[in-house]
């Protein structure tokens, strides 16, 4: 058995899911004898000691969110272990690679990372040198149940809430990786059109360690869990037929939710709850520019499809984009009034500002470049300015309003006026009567943590 404590895998914010981007690399190294300690600084502080003793310390960055807070931690360690080698992995560690390795990292991978992280941690014992980097790796790996013994309860994390009930809600990932090519996602940049199944039985296994910890419903946060269909419809199965009594939602493209709309039933049955899809947004001409696959008809329909199979349908967007006009702003609000998707959004929607990263498939694309300014560096994104002024002005205060709004848990019926109000106002029309819904009424099932990256 290795050292206790010389690796240290560190998450910064997953989304307040447990996280398992460190789990599952805890798991792969305990397989080759090391023992790993692990540390999610989105509910836990800063463990001085943990990274004292650690000659590996492992940065878990999925997502923007992740990064910000996660070189602010190598900040933190580099202070009590000056002599540590720290790596960056995940997303947007390849995505940002120039900037931490200059700045912040020794290595940085992205991929399918768990045994490059086992050579690293190899490599650190024998020779104070790190990998080739950066390192993308896309190669089938024999997967192990993630290893969760040492991350925080479950309580600390979201919740699902239905029926005015708050459960406890666990995570797994059934595949990774997407063989599409939104032009926006940080995914096609990293594993080009490529995505790697988790078997069954692996699933199934972490399924079971977080039900036997109190989950009553879990999470399937493949990036699409309709990648492989065939894949997902076994795993759910296999679920219900095990544990019938738990829930679970996951995430699909509006096109896989239209080409597997036969099957939305039988995935009602085996009890999925409600599925997030990314609609991005109304407008054609966005959705085209970001190469969503789908179209504003396809939403609606799509819509129809998941409500007429008894499942709830929570679309996601991002309504502030270089082509987006204050009148399609105007019409998304006017949409999910009509369809009854209030409840449906968690108002943090309402506010999404594309976001184009290092390596986004966006600077490649001429419809962005007239819109394009310079890289803000150490923010980890490009600059870009709206042609229309009233629309940054509306971003801002939409940002502003929403983000009081979460900290007063104000009702989003209340939220989703007061946005509308912005809009009218930007727009110079008259304001519209405000949404009254029943402050009694059923709410559609939901996790308490709002998605969005």
């Amino acid at each position: 058995m290795k050292e206790a404590g010389a690796i240290l895998l560190v998450a910064c914010y997953e989304l307040g899911h447990q996280p398992l981007a460190v789990a599952w690399p805890a798991a792969f190294l305990e397989r080759r004898g090391y023992r790993p300690a692990l540390l999610d600084v989105s509910v836990e502080p800063f463990d001085a000691d943990k990274v004292r003793g650690a000659r590996l310390v492992a940065i878990s960055v999925p997502m923007h969110t992740a990064l910000r807070l996660g070189v602010a931690f190598a900040e933190r360690a580099r202070a009590v272990n000056p002599t540590c080698h720290i790596a960056f992995y995940g997303l947007y560690a390849s995505l940002n690679a120039e900037y931490l390795l200059k700045h912040a990292a020794g290595s940085v991978l992205s991929g399918e990372v768990e045994d490059a992280l086992v050579a690293l941690a190899q490599t650190l014992e024998t020779e104070r040198r790190s990998l080739p980097a950066p390192g993308t790796i896309l190669k089938k790996l024999e997967f192990a149940v993630p290893s969760r013994t040492q991350l925080p309860s479950l309580k600390k994390y979201a919740h699902v809430e239905r029926d005015g009930r708050l459960e406890l809600a666990g995570y797994v990932e059934a595949s990774r990786g997407c063989k599409h090519l939104c032009r926006h996602c940080p995914i096609p940049p990293v594993y080009g059109g490529r995505f790697f199944v988790v078997p069954p039985d692996v699933v199934l296994a972490d399924i079971r360690q977080q039900v036997d910890a109190g989950a009553a419903h879990i999470t399937f946060g493949d990036p699409d869990f309709l990648n492989g269909p065939g894949h997902a419809l076994a795993v759910a199965r296999a679920l219900h037929a095990e544990l019938p009594s738990v829930t679970f939602d996951f995430t699909a493209k509006v096109e896989h939710l239209l080409k597997q709309r036969a099957r939305l039933p039988e995935l009602a049955d085996l009890g999925c709850a409600f599925i997030i899809t990314a609609a991005e947004s109304l407008s054609d001409t966005v959705l085209a520019n970001l190469a969503k696959g789908h179209t504003r008809a396809d939403i609606l329909a799509a819509l129809h499809a998941v409500r007429a199979a008894g499942i709830a349908l929570r679309p996601t967007w991002v309504p502030f984009t270089p082509w987006t006009t204050l009148d399609d702003y105007r019409e998304l609000l006017h949409f999910v009034e009509a369809h009854a998707l209030i409840d449906a959004i968690d108002p943090v929607q309402f506010s999404i500002r594309l976001l184009v990263p290092p390596g986004s498939l966006l600077l490649e694309s001429p419809a962005m470049r007239p819109f394009l300014g310079p890289l803000v560096e150490d923010a980890f994104y490009y600059r870009w300015t709206h042609p229309d002024p009233r629309m940054e002005r509306l971003a801002t205060d939409v940002a502003a309003l929403v983000a009081r709004a979460v900290d007063a848990r104000e009702d989003a019926a209340a939220t989703f006026n007061r946005i509308r109000g912005l809009a009218d106002a930007a727009a110079g029309a008259s304001p519209r009567p405000d949404v009254v819904l029943p402050p009694e009424r059923t709410r559609p099932p939901r996790l308490t943590e709002p998605w969005f990256c």
